[in-house]
């Protein structure tokens, strides 16, 4: 089962995260910017599970 690659910041709504751009998810895959996810502390403030790198995919 493949990651949804979601290209918006659930928080600021950025449309700036294309597969291959650095992003956080969480296991339920919220993501976010890198400084939206360092504002929230690697929280999700959905879950309130752990916002890891999402790996990248190149192509």
């Amino acid at each position: 089962m493949a990651l949804e690659m979601r290209d918006r910041c659930e928080r600021c709504g950025t449309a700036e995260l294309p597969a291959g751009a650095p992003a956080r998810i969480c296991s339920y895959e919220c993501t976010f910017c890198v400084p939206c996810c360092e504002a929230m502390g690697g929280v999700c403030p959905n879950c309130g599970g752990e916002l890891v790198p999402r790996p990248r995919r190149v192509g």
